[in-house]
């Protein structure tokens, strides 16, 4: 693999990440259409970022920042190109980011059942907080 690149994603960079998403993503959002990222660009475009090796979208993370908690979502690799550091450059970008921004800690959401995930996560220094769980509700019919 050539030098890793990782910037911020621009609105010109949806459609792939979008397709992406499909292939290297475990399990779907209720955002994942062209609206739902659109509108995350436009309110912080630092927050979705991507990895590329040799012009090629590897990875992304969104790290968002709402001023008071920093959160994770979508942190996903490419099948072919796992296991050789582009997870764990993106969470150091995105934890560069937070601190930037003035943020104190990182949360992740991430799946239950993806123990391969699990291992990820871990290995970078996260752990889950049992003493909460996510409560959620659709706003969309």
């Amino acid at each position: 693999m050539s030098e890793l690149r990782i910037r911020a994603a621009s609105p010109a960079d949806l459609d792939s990440v979008l397709a992406f998403w499909r292939t290297a993503a475990e399990g779907a959002s209720i955002s994942d259409d062209r609206e739902g990222v659109e509108r995350l660009v436009a309110r912080d475009p630092g927050a979705l970022l991507l990895a590329e090796a040799d012009g090629e979208l590897v990875g992304t993370v969104i790290a968002g920042f709402d001023g008071w908690r920093c959160h994770l979502y979508r942190l996903a690799v490419r099948p072919g190109h796992r296991r050789r550091g582009i997870g764990s450059a993106l969470l150091a970008a995105a934890e560069e980011r937070f601190v930037r921004l003035g943020g104190r800690r990182a949360d992740a959401m991430v799946l239950t059942g993806n123990e391969r995930a699990h291992h990820a996560w871990r290995a970078a220094g996260y752990a889950p907080q049992e003493a909460w769980r996510r409560w959620v509700k659709s706003l969309t019919p």
